[in-house]
């Protein structure tokens, strides 16, 4: 971390960003959830120039960049592409996903498409929190698959009693539950970093 809290990465202003990127990222736009509540959507992104960067950057103990970069070809083309963009938010993920594993005292395993995805993302039909770089879709602890209901809430009781910021998805096989994997995510939260303008985009 530099000194200021920020990784060292460049940090980039969405809204500057080409067209066609930002046309993908949609910087500071709104997005429904399923219950039809607007919530606004990043500016701030760290730049991301490499796999191998993305793979050496560490944004906890134990967490590196490239765990929460994942995503498979449903992701807009123009997002696949290095330099790559994700929320600055996913420092205050991680910091939460570490309070988790150091109480598991093992690896915790982030799924494809499972950290943060775009607002162009295919799997994306509302707004999710997985836009805003504050959500993860855990699918492994250990040697552990989180395939059943005792495992997924086993581990979600001890996210809640670790980490109070992180909200945990029901177990469940209808729409907005959970049953392959533990979902954990601190919120629609946005971060404006020190000394850059809060301005509202409309």
């Amino acid at each position: 971390m530099n000194a200021n809290g920020l990784l060292p990465l460049p940090l980039v202003d969405g809204c500057e960003l080409e067209e066609v990127r930002r046309a993908s990222l949609r910087p500071g736009e709104w997005l429904e959830d399923r219950a039809g509540v607007a919530h606004q959507l990043p500016r701030w992104f760290y730049e991301v120039d490499s796999w191998e960067t993305a793979t050496t950057t560490r944004v906890s103990e134990h967490f590196t960049l490239h765990e929460f970069m994942g995503v498979d070809v449903r992701e807009a083309r123009s997002l696949r592409l290095f330099p790559r963009y994700i929320p600055t938010t996913v420092t205050l993920l991680a910091a939460n996903l570490e309070l988790l594993r150091q109480a598991v005292g093992t690896y915790v395993w982030v799924a494809a498409n499972g950290g943060y995805r775009s607002p162009s993302h295919g799997l994306t039909d509302h707004a999710s929190t997985h836009c805003w770089g504050t959500a993860a879709n855990i699918y492994r602890v250990g040697d552990e698959w989180l395939d059943t209901q005792e495992r997924i809430e086993r581990y979600a009781a001890i996210a809640q009693r670790v980490a109070p910021a992180l909200w945990v998805r029901p177990f469940g096989h209808l729409k907005g539950f959970a049953d392959d994997h533990l979902h954990v995510d601190i919120g629609y939260t946005r971060q404006t970093p020190r000394g850059q303008d809060e301005e509202t985009v409309s």
